[in-house]
C-alpha cells in the first residue's frame, strides 16, 4: 500500500507561481501523475513523470507554465507552476500510476492523495 500526502497549495494570485508536493511513504518505483478536479468538471490529467524521470508528459492546459521533477532518494514528486490563472484553480491530486493504458487517465493509477486546493485569484 502506498500512501501519498499532497502539500504546497494555498490561495494566491494570478500570475504568481506554486511548488506543489508529494510525498510517498514508499519506494518511487512508480510512475506518477498531477491531477486536478475543479468544482463540477471531472478530473484531468495535468502533468505525469516516468519513475526515472526520463519521460515528462504535460497537458495542453498547463505546458510551458509548469514543470513537474521527481527526487526518487525523498520519495516526493514535484509540481512548479508558473503565471497562474484562475482557471488553474481546482484540488490537485498527485497519483501512482498502476495501469497499462494511457497515463492520462485517472482510472489507469493505482494509488491517490487526498488533495490539495489551489485557488488562483484575478
Amino acid at each position: 500500500q502506498v500512501q501519498l500526502v499532497e502539500s504546497g497549495g494555498g490561495l494566491v494570485q494570478a500570475g504568481d507561481s506554486l511548488r506543489l508536493s508529494c510525498a510517498a511513504n514508499g519506494r518511487a518505483i512508480y510512475d506518477m501523475g498531477w491531477f486536478r478536479q475543479a468544482p463540477g468538471k471531472e478530473r484531468e490529467i495535468v502533468a505525469a513523470i516516468s519513475w526515472s524521470g526520463d519521460r515528462l508528459y504535460y497537458s495542453d492546459s498547463v505546458k510551458g507554465r509548469s514543470t513537474i521533477s521527481r527526487d526518487n532518494a525523498k520519495n516526493t514528486v514535484y509540481l512548479q507552476m508558473n503565471s497562474l490563472k484562475p482557471e488553474d484553480t481546482a484540488v490537485y491530486y498527485c497519483a501512482a500510476y498502476g495501469g497499462y493504458g494511457s497515463r492520462e487517465e485517472p482510472r489507469e493509477y493505482r494509488y491517490w492523495g487526498q488533495g490539495t486546493q489551489v485557488t488562483v485569484s484575478s
